[in-house]
């Protein structure tokens, strides 16, 4: 029987403290980059290569360098896919088993979008499914991930249910990543359980929202697994026919988080991303990047202007992203930080009109905007800065502890000159 962790909001929250043994994905690591990032979530489910953690940093950096984004730290760890996606199979309502049940693992190349859809239909308990869509093993581009998606009812209202699985490094930072509860600072949730198979496998089950802000309150219900060979699977079910623009059509998604957790542990799966080709420039990880969130993390509060507490703190593994939430006994304020190399490629696109040159080179641009994250009266302010080897530093703060939250304040704690102190220090480039 497994062995679970709950996950509890009163215990101390230590970023760089890993799981047992592993942490968090992506960022579903990209699956909430905000409420409204609408993108192909399937072909996401891969980016745990070097190649994809790049396009990360750069997806990143556009989105943290503007006024109405943020970059993503926590996610909840669901690769959920595009519900009308190009690749999709339509098939009519039917019926399956009641139960989950083992069945022939599609293993072996030629695994096909028909196959996938087959199989979640087939572990799913007894009800009608229609407008399924899926996508098989794609032998030309390991990045492009299987997946499955259908609409479920059990007799009690429509539900949208999928399932992508991917292969990520064993023991890596996107195996860790997948299984690691969110960050409330960045996703809300209701639960998170985190429970280990007799195999060694961690499955984190998560009980959250399709929009972090809750202005629809549509449910969100994940169950993302991890083994030992580094076969990573991820189930997400929701309370509407559809992740968005649809409307809720039962009070909770159709399965029980151990039904959930049962669905992601089918072998079958596991089958699937055995036929998918080993990516050859996935031969190792890159230099611990735990050490480098830390070190940012240190540095950041050490340029925090006094009079400021750090209340809370977190880091995401795969970025050089840190934040903290600072309080001055007026109000909490979240401060957050990326810190990347090598980004004069998209220098043009981020420092545009009203940007500055210093002297030294160092390219500046300053902004301030409304927060756009659903937290009432929340603004953001941004200080972007670029030096001539291609280094960037860009902070920004908010009047609240969270963008998802209403505002504590009718300013943020930090002003425009304190975060360009921050921006700037030479202390980065140590």
């Amino acid at each position: 029987m497994p062995v679970e962790q709950q996950h509890s909001d009163s215990d101390p929250f230590d970023p760089f403290e890993p799981f047992e043994p592993f942490e968090r994905e992506l960022s579903a690591a990209l699956h909430h980059t905000g409420g409204d990032f609408d993108t192909d979530r399937a072909a996401l489910a891969a980016a745990g290569t070097a190649r994809g953690r790049r396009l990360r940093q750069r997806r990143r950096a556009a989105v943290l360098g503007g006024a109405t984004g943020v970059a993503l730290v926590g996610v909840g760890g669901a690769l959920a896919v595009p519900w009308g996606g190009s690749s999709s199979v339509a098939r009519p309502p039917s019926s399956v088993s009641t139960t989950p049940h083992a069945i022939s693992s599609p293993a072996g190349h030629g695994v096909t979008s028909d196959e996938m859809i087959r199989t979640l239909e087939r572990l799913l308990p007894k009800g009608k499914f229609s407008k399924a869509e899926g996508r098989g093993v794609d032998e030309s581009d390991p990045l492009v991930a299987p997946y499955a998606q259908v609409v479920y009812d059990d007799g009690h209202g429509a539900a949208a249910i999928s399932v992508a699985v991917n292969r990520v490094l064993p023991g890596g930072n996107d195996a860790r990543q997948a299984v690691q509860c969110p960050d409330k600072v960045y996703i809300p949730y209701d639960s998170c359980v985190i429970g280990h198979l007799p195999d060694a496998s961690v499955v984190t089950v998560t009980k959250g929202y399709e929009y972090p802000d809750r202005r629809v309150d549509t449910k969100l219900w994940t169950a993302n697994l991890v083994t030992p060979d580094g076969h990573h699977v991820s189930v997400s079910e929701w309370n509407a026919a559809a992740e968005k623009d649809a409307p809720i059509s039962r009070e909770e998604p159709p399965l029980s988080a151990a039904q959930l957790k049962e669905l992601a542990a089918a072998k079958d799966w596991r089958g699937v991303v055995d036929a998918i080709p080993e990516d050859p420039r996935q031969t190792q990880e890159p230099p611990a990047a735990q050490e480098n969130g830390k070190g940012i993390l240190q540095t950041l509060t050490s340029l925090i202007p006094k009079g400021l507490k750090v209340v809370a703190h977190g880091s995401a593994d795969d970025s050089g992203f840190t934040y903290v939430v600072v309080d001055d006994g007026k109000g909490r304020s979240l401060v957050q930080i990326n810190v990347q190399p090598d980004m004069s490629d998209v220098a043009d696109d981020l420092f545009g009109r009203g940007s500055e040159t210093l002297s030294d080179g160092t390219k500046v641009a300053e902004r301030q905007g409304p927060g756009e994250k659903g937290g009432d009266g929340v603004v953001m302010w941004t200080v972007d800065t670029l030096r001539t080897d291609g280094f960037r530093v860009v902070v920004s703060t908010f009047n609240s502890g969270s963008q998802q939250t209403a505002a504590t304040r009718k300013a943020p704690a930090l002003t425009m000159k304190q975060l360009r102190a921050i921006a700037l220090s030479p202390t980065w480039h140590a």
